[in-house]
């Protein structure tokens, strides 16, 4: 029997994605794939340096992988770099097509498929949970990374929601975590009366010093994963990344038994989460609406 290889390449450390780990592991298993036995999977984790991805990629080559599976952009471009051979399956990157890993979502065309995080409607969605959380907020500060083409896609979109809502955005952008104290006083000294995170590696990888920067200031402030509220932050909107390993799975089993990338759609999340944080929210003096604890998927006491 052929062992099938899977190699993981994450930007992450293996503490913060263990839960997706494990996640992609029985969906796995529920496809009939045992660990040991019929399968072996190689986890390469970068930690955080990103500059170590492309050795990892190249490493996961040398091992004869059959799939590759990438979390966001920064892996994706370093596996796309060390093979065009070799199936990869992305998790959660922001927007596949502007970054040219696929050449369109219905057909991806090379040998890169999986899911796409792209979902700049929910920018619209965060600035209307932060109204109901803080009604007297005339001013958003949106932090965000101008080089990411998702996130600058969803900085337009939150600009639509915040003229039709009435509220007046400013943005910060962060070009590394070095960035990021002096964004949110850029935020205090504006008198801005939230903040919205938008998704970003650089935001997983930071997770608890944003929220200690955001209870420093006193600022309410809503990030896309719930890793943010686990943290300490106050609340999460964003896709359920967990569901998207167990889909990502999906995809390396089709591979396995013949499917070629080339053929297999780019989908999109169709799980979201809602997590709250009453602890952080009694600790900034906000009162969370009934209506709104009815609609959340966990609430973090």
């Amino acid at each position: 029997m052929r062992v099938a290889r899977i190699g993981l390449l994450s930007p992450y450390s293996p503490q913060t994605t263990a839960r997706w780990d494990d996640a992609f592991r029985k969906s796995l298993r529920d496809s009939g794939w045992t660990e040991g036995k019929d399968l072996e999977l190689y986890f390469r984790y970068a930690e955080g340096h990103t500059d170590r991805l492309p050795a990892l990629a190249e490493e996961l080559v040398r091992l004869n992988v059959r799939v590759i599976v990438t979390s966001v952009s920064d892996d994706t471009a370093a596996a796309k770099s060390a093979t065009r051979e070799i199936p990869i399956v992305m998790v959660a990157v922001g927007d596949p097509v502007a970054r040219g890993f696929v050449a369109s979502l219905a057909h991806p065309g090379g040998n890169i498929t999986g899911l796409a995080q792209l979902s700049p409607e929910l920018s619209g969605k965060r600035l209307q949970l932060l109204r109901e959380l803080v009604p007297k907020a005339s001013l958003v500060a949106v932090l965000r990374d101008p080089r990411n083409p998702a996130a600058s896609q969803s900085w337009r979109e939150t600009q639509e929601s915040a003229r039709k809502l009435g509220i007046e955005v400013l943005s910060l952008e962060f070009r590394s975590a070095s960035d990021f104290a002096d964004a949110f006083d850029r935020a205090s000294q504006a008198h801005a009366g939230a903040i919205d995170i938008l998704p970003d590696r650089l935001v997983v990888d930071n997770a608890q010093r944003l929220v200690d920067l955001a209870a420093k200031r006193n600022l309410p402030a809503i990030a896309g994963l719930r890793e943010y509220v686990e943290a300490g932050g106050l609340i999460a909107y964003g896709p359920d990344r967990t569901d998207l390993y167990r889909r990502a799975a999906g995809y390396v089993d089709k591979i396995l038994k013949g499917a070629r990338p080339a053929d297999l759609p780019v989908e999109r999340p169709t799980k979201f989460e809602l997590v709250i944080n009453l602890k952080t929210a009694k600790e900034l003096g906000l009162t969370i609406p009934p209506s709104l604890l009815i609609r959340a998927d966990e609430v973090v006491q």
